[in-house]
């Protein structure tokens, strides 16, 4: 359908669809139809529920959602120069032709590359005995002549041959199986879709592993052993999962003796291993699931290291004889559980053991010799906030250890450490174009008081030139969900608010894992209210600081983040200047009664099953969609993508056309879907940075500030 505006005022016919005149622009607005959504605990009216087409074809809920595109690029048109001027300014802070540390596994060493005006990296390898790089997939030839394309995992066989990939062309997450043969960098004919991104490989380099999703719930259902060659319909079924709550993966342990078979849900988790030199052979669990029992492991000199919240909420390290696998009672402690230290991840070498630990919302890694624990050692940082974690170390063999270091003002960093003499060396620094000096710029750690008297930390960024008093814009941002945890990682996109005056900060709310396993227990299911309450008062603490004026907070939050936004406009809408909400999770209850929608029943240990009625009540006391009132909002921008597996287009489109319905203000309320896009946005590096751009003109349009 096309659109002609006359002056402001738009004209057109529309099914399901009026329009009202607001601040000189044409406003979509959905008409309401009914219909009852049904639960044990009652019915509910959803007038905007035919919004719901998972078909995505429906011409009527297309149109609607273009309208609203137009909308927005109606509204964005009076600031289009500023848009386009920071699109420029992020992009330019992106070293363009830029290749990735290589790391050594088997004969070759292994990097990637990004090329000058080119959106997609390039992998590659090359022979450690010398010679000509290889190019083994160009992502940039692959994605020719697609709107959308990823590839979100690859592995190379054991014989070095071959490369098996998984692409995504639509941006809905579920992948395609490809297999290239390295010798001829020709595809072979073994194609399989439907599946979810992992791989494994068995020894004879022959035999592939991957997980078929469920076409309708996305879930991950089947385990498929496929023989290089054969039919992709002959594919054996060598393990299949029965309890929708759990998801699944497949792999290789670090040595590649052994394929893995990972099923885990929000609260319980199991490993079932075979050997990798006989594909034949039966898997067997290294611990059956229990309920909250998770564990994760890996295989180094004949025995299993495995890290394991059993009987330690911050989790353990164990270990276990691999003829001994199967029965927990067999694990034997290696790294004993600290209420004040949370172990989020290890890496297992012939000699040390490397654990990355969360203490105080910090990432830190500690190595341990193994003939000598008590010689155990921290790396060191003269930062105050800051984040390390592991990098790729593929090799068991070695007595270096390759890790990343950044904060708010220290760009990625690849650093290999020597573990026997605790020597580091800087391999590569992010180099950040455009005169940026951390110099500049001040991060700082403060703490938030809760209304339950609870402290939450709080990570800060801006200019040195910025003073404290009072008169300074916020961007706030937060998640709060999963027990993901928002490190204070490098962003320079963020540069563009800082460099304006901006205070930008990262919410480590409840929720998120940053202070140990029990941050997250509080905030989830029944004490989800503290996410959100979290939120505001750290708003509170930072304007009652002077780090802000209490007229010029903004919030960000994207998915589950969405969902924060959503109930943060709703619960105390007046303190915010303006929110943007990406891909949000927004209709909480009946998204979680409808077990036809993906990926709903893995959340059930999340958020809880709103069959019960406590959790119903629960969820419908905070559910944005659901708890949209007759009241002023902030100034709103809101997005989705349209193939978005995650978080259904439907739920923000509903809550916006609610929104529209019941917001008593004139503040600006923009819906923009990515058509051609899932969960993750556009998929080349430089459409994502104009989405940014986007957001931040939005922001600073409200301010006024257009250079």
């Amino acid at each position: 359908m096309m659109y002609k505006y006359a002056i402001a005022l738009l004209s057109l016919s529309c099914i399901n669809c009026g329009w009202v005149t607001a601040a000189e622009l044409p406003v979509p607005l959905a008409v309401q139809q009914p219909y009852a959504v049904k639960s044990t605990h009652g019915e509910r009216q959803d007038p905007y529920y035919w919004l719901r087409d998972d078909s995505r074809t429906s011409p009527t809920v297309l149109d609607y959602l273009h309208q609203e595109n137009n909308y927005f690029a109606h509204y964005s048109a009076g600031y289009q120069a500023l848009t386009d001027k920071l699109t420029a300014e992020i992009i330019g802070r992106i070293k363009q032709d830029d290749s990735s540390v290589p790391y050594t596994k088997g004969d070759y060493s292994y990097y990637s590359r990004y090329e000058t005006g080119k959106e997609y990296p390039i992998y590659l390898r090359k022979a450690l005995a010398g010679g000509s790089e290889q190019v083994m997939l160009d992502i940039n030839e692959l994605a020719k002549g697609k709107s959308y394309y990823a590839v979100s995992n690859w592995q190379v066989s054991p014989d070095q041959n071959f490369i098996a990939y998984m692409e995504d062309d639509s941006g809905r997450r579920q992948y395609t199986l490809k297999v290239r043969d390295l010798r001829t960098g020709q595809d072979l004919s073994d194609v399989i879709a439907g599946l979810s991104a992992s791989i494994a490989w068995a020894k004879d380099s022959q035999t592939l592993y991957v997980v078929k999703n469920d076409p309708v719930t996305l879930l991950s259902t089947q385990v498929l052993q496929h023989k290089l060659g054969q039919a992709p319909a002959n594919a054996k079924l060598v393990y299949e999962e029965t309890d929708n709550s759990f998801y699944m993966g497949v792999g290789n342990t670090t040595d590649d003796n052994y394929v893995a078979i990972y099923t885990s849900s929000t609260v319980s988790s199991e490993i079932k291993v075979q050997d990798a030199s006989k594909p034949g052979s039966d898997f067997k669990s290294l611990a059956p699931r229990e309920r909250d029992v998770k564990y994760s492991a890996d295989h180094v000199n004949g025995r299993w290291i495995i890290q394991t919240d059993w009987q330690a909420p911050n989790y353990r390290i164990m270990s276990v004889a691999a003829d001994k696998i199967g029965d927990r009672n067999n694990w034997q402690p290696l790294i004993a559980h600290s209420d004040s230290v949370f172990i989020q991840d290890f890496v297992a070498f012939e000699n040390f053991l490397a654990i990355n630990e969360r203490s105080d919302g910090l990432r830190r890694i500690k190595v341990m010799p193994w003939n000598a624990a008590d010689k155990a050692f921290y790396v060191a940082s003269d930062e105050a906030a800051y984040v390390a974690g592991f990098e790729v170390n593929p090799q068991q063999n070695s007595n270096f250890l390759r890790y990343t270091y950044t904060s708010l003002t220290t760009p990625a960093s690849v650093y290999q450490l020597n573990m026997q003499t605790g020597e580091k060396l800087l391999l590569k620094q992010t180099e950040v174009p455009g005169g940026f000096d951390k110099n500049n710029y001040v991060t700082d750690r403060v703490w938030a008081t809760a209304r339950d008297g609870v402290k939450v930390p709080v990570s800060l960024l801006y200019k040195k030139d910025v003073k404290r008093d009072g008169t300074a814009p916020l961007y706030q941002y937060a998640y709060g969900s999963y027990g993901a945890s928002m490190d204070p990682s490098f962003r320079s996109s963020v540069l563009s608010l800082v460099d304006r005056g901006f205070v930008f900060a990262i919410a480590h709310i409840r929720g998120g894992q940053e202070m140990g396993r029990q941050w997250y227990e509080d905030g989830k299911l029944l004490n989800k209210i503290n996410t959100f309450n979290d939120y505001i008062d750290v708003t509170d603490y930072l304007v009652a600081q002077k780090y802000t004026a209490k007229d010029k907070v903004f919030g960000m939050g994207g998915s589950a983040g969405g969902l924060l936004m959503g109930a943060v406009a709703n619960m105390a809408p007046e303190k915010y200047r303006g929110l943007v909400a990406h891909v949000p999770f927004v209709d909480v209850v009946t998204t979680m009664l409808d077990e036809s929608i993906p990926l709903t029943t893995n959340e059930f240990d999340e958020w809880g099953n709103p069959k019960q009625k406590a959790y119903y009540d629960y969820m419908l006391s905070y559910s944005p969609y659901d708890q949209v009132s007759k009241q002023a909002y902030p100034a709103m921008l809101v997005t989705t993508g349209l193939h978005d597996s995650q978080v259904q287009y439907f739920e923000p489109a509903k809550w916006v056309a609610k929104l529209r319905t019941h917001k008593t203000d004139s503040n600006p309320l923009l819906f923009k879907t990515t058509m051609e896009a899932g969960h993750g946005g556009k998929s080349g590096r430089f459409a994502r940075q104009a989405q940014i751009a986007e957001e931040y003109a939005f922001i600073l349009n409200l301010l006024g500030i257009n250079q």
